[in-house]
């Protein structure tokens, strides 16, 4: 998505962050004062992917090309999918799109970080193809938390 669907990003991430503010470091109460400008600012930085059906936006993801833990060519962060449509694909769905155009983008090492105690998600990037790598790091954003990273080709 570009940042001139910021409205349409914004809305998405914000009820992420409502729904399921233990998924993530960010928070609802911060990033919803956040402006018009820094809502552009933010959804520029990073490649942003929403999956939808039947007009309903019901799953985001950012991917940031970076060169990152364990030879990591991209870092997929603020994966979410609206509850009710939890495990009908819509996670697969983008990372299909993901691996599609991995060659030409840099995304073909992908990383990313799931709170240790996700076991839901966790079983979901499994699913998916990543492995645990590495011991779980300490959160910076949520001190005392700890998030596993996990890798995929």
């Amino acid at each position: 998505m570009v940042p001139d669907a910021w409205e349409r990003l914004r809305d998405i991430r914000l009820r992420s962050l409502r729904e399921n503010p233990e998924a993530f470091g960010a928070t609802f109460e911060n990033m919803s004062k956040f402006s018009e400008p820094q809502w552009r600012d933010e959804f520029s930085k990073l490649t942003h992917l929403v999956a939808s059906t039947e007009g309903v936006d019901v799953s985001i993801m950012s991917i940031e090309i970076l060169d990152g833990d364990f030879g990591a060519t991209c870092w997929i962060g603020g994966c979410w999918s609206v509850p009710a449509y939890r495990g009908v694909g819509a996670l697969r769905v983008m990372f299909n799109y993901l691996d599609l155009h991995a060659a030409n983008r840099g995304w073909q090492k992908q990383g990313l970080g799931v709170w240790q105690d996700n076991y839901e998600a966790i079983a979901a990037y499994e699913r998916l193809g990543f492995a645990a790598m590495g011991e779980p790091q300490e959160s910076t954003r949520k001190p005392g938390k700890f998030y596993q990273r996990m890798i995929r080709e």
